[in-house]
């Protein structure tokens, strides 16, 4: 288990470390210059200057590059150029909003794509097969911020239930503050619900033809128990596998629909940073969303070994 766990560790390791670099480039390539953005076209070469200098753009590319990755090993995610404030405060505030949002997201996700997928694999080629596929189809093809819109436009003006957007914060309380992620929350989950149910689905009827199925059944075990106690667990592994990349999908999803909601996570962080060529904020942002995704997949890596001990044995 020991040298399954440091393979695997390497691996998010040398991820991490690629990603790092491939940001970097691609930010160097974008068109624009910082320091005219933020300090606007009237500003003089000296104060150009002064700027590039301060925030070290006039260092050559690999020296800046070691000069970040040494500072995000030491805790330093840099000074923003738009804020004048260091990167982490702000990135942190935002990540209270962000993380709860995609972790709400991912448990609707999971939780009706297992039900839907099982009950449909459950009923293969039954109407309620055929009307779980139908429904998740048109899920896949659903965009996440029309679908949003839709939300809003049924449950906030129309009834009247929930806010059209906004977040009051968790210092208001949790059931205030988690009625604000509720339409998010859905509008991010729809898509990738009908994505994993239809795999679900395919995985538990992959595992119902298996030998050992039978055998459950010939010992006097009915479908449910067989279904339940012996089906899922085998059916878990590719499961997994997706749900461990979509959560990457919905943490990058929140960059849309924190637009639509209004919604003051580190996705709208990243879109203002964009725009205003905030380099520090946004490369402090995408490698923190490439740590999360990669960790998460870690840990579905780990949950491998545990769902099928003999992934560790064949690793090894």
């Amino acid at each position: 288990m020991p040298a399954f766990l440091l393979k695997r560790l390497a691996t998010l390791l040398a991820t991490l470390l690629a990603t790092s670099v491939i940001v970097f480039l691609v930010l160097e390539i974008l068109p624009g210059d910082p320091a005219l953005l933020v300090l606007g076209i009237d500003a003089t070469d000296e104060q150009l200057a002064v700027f590039r200098q301060e925030y070290g753009l006039d260092r050559p590319a690999l020296e800046r590059y070691l000069h970040w990755i040494g500072n995000l090993l030491a805790g330093d995610f840099g000074i923003s150029y738009a804020y004048k404030t260091p990167v982490w405060p702000l990135i942190a505030e935002r990540l209270a909003l962000t993380y709860p949002l995609a972790l709400f997201a991912m448990l609707l996700t999971v939780v009706l794509a297992l039900g839907l997928g099982v009950f449909a694999a459950a009923n293969h080629n039954k109407p309620g097969d055929v009307v779980i596929m139908g429904i998740s189809q048109l899920g896949i093809s659903i965009p996440n911020f029309w679908f949003g819109l839709l939300l809003i436009l049924l449950f906030a003006v129309n009834l009247g239930w929930l806010a059209a957007g906004g977040f009051p914060g968790w210092r208001a309380g949790f059931g205030p503050a988690m009625l604000s992620l509720i339409l998010p929350g859905i509008s991010l989950a729809v898509v990738q619900a009908a994505i994993l149910a239809r795999i679900t689905r395919s995985a538990v009827l992959e595992v119902l033809r298996e030998d050992f199925v039978r055998t459950a059944r010939a010992k006097g075990l009915s479908r449910s128990q067989a279904l339940w106690r012996h089906v899922l667990r085998n059916a878990l592994i590719p499961v997994a596998t997706v749900i461990g990349l979509q959560f990457g999908n919905l943490l990058t999803g929140t960059i849309v629909v924190e637009q639509v909601f209004s919604l003051p996570g580190l996705g709208r962080l990243v879109f203002q940073a964009i725009s205003n060529r905030d380099i520090e904020v946004v490369k402090a942002a995408v490698i923190l969303l490439a740590f999360t995704v990669v960790a998460v997949n870690f840990v579905v890596d780990v949950l491998y070994a545990v769902i099928d001990p003999r992934l560790k044995v064949r690793d090894v």
